[in-house]
């Protein structure tokens, strides 16, 4: 990492600060951070991806995605979405702009991805907007997880149904399940998954929303995702 500045109008849009002892603290952990999750990665064996060809069907166009998966199962979706980059996707994670999201900002920036600087609660129109404007002016893939990042959990928010007619690009839902976990005591049960254990990846089919379609017949769309994030957690975990 660098810090030279960046010109993509999509990712760290804050002012140029002085480099205080802080913020050098912050420029250090992250390749660390970083490292330390990739570490992480591969102490944990993928078994398998189910569906597969969805994400191959969602990459054919080379056009943007909404890639999207619940906030508790975040770790090995973050995983697997990072390794189509090789496949030419350009993905993108909103952060915080406050000088808190610096960090993740740059470990995000080591895993060759995109930062998109906004927050879905403090600034949710704006933060909107900097997505549309990532996928449509930037070809970014911003991954969204529709029931955070307070909950409740399992419920897909409209945002992203939104988002995806608004800028045309599709969702692509996402799961993970692993042999044995661990569930953090948060509001979402937090899901980590113990080192070295098995783990199998579910990936659902591609999902348009045509633009011309009335605000009031989004509903059974956004049912619909909601119903297949929690089908691809049950057919990761019954696949081990």
């Amino acid at each position: 990492m660098t810090d030279k500045p960046d010109n993509n109008a999509a990712s760290d849009s804050l002012a140029p600060r002085r480099l205080t002892t802080g913020r050098r603290v912050t420029h250090m952990a992250a390749p660390l951070i970083g490292g330390l999750a990739k570490l992480f990665w591969r102490s944990c064996r993928i078994e398998r991806v189910l569906g597969e060809a969805n994400a191959e069907a969602a990459l054919a166009s080379g056009k943007s995605i909404i890639p999207c998966y619940w906030h508790q199962r975040q770790l090995f979706c973050v995983r697997y979405v990072l390794g189509l980059q090789a496949r030419g996707l350009k993905l993108g994670f909103l952060v915080s702009p406050s000088l808190d999201g610096e960090l993740a900002a740059r470990v995000i920036h080591t895993w060759g991805a995109q930062s998109i600087r906004g927050s879905s609660t403090r600034t949710g129109a704006q933060a909107m907007r900097d997505l549309y404007q990532a996928i449509r002016r930037d070809g970014i893939s911003p991954v969204t997880t529709p029931d955070g990042p307070r909950g409740p959990p399992y419920a897909f928010k409209s945002g992203t149904v939104m988002l995806a007619q608004l800028s045309g690009a599709p969702m692509l839902p996402l799961s993970y399940a692993a042999r044995t976990e661990w569930h953090l005591r948060s509001w979402d049960r937090f899901v980590i998954p113990r080192p070295f254990t098995r783990v199998v990846i579910a990936v659902g089919k591609p999902r348009a929303v045509e633009r011309g379609v009335p605000a009031n017949a989004l509903e059974p769309i956004r049912q619909e995702m909601e119903d297949a994030l929690n089908a691809l957690s049950q057919e990761a975990a019954d696949a081990l």
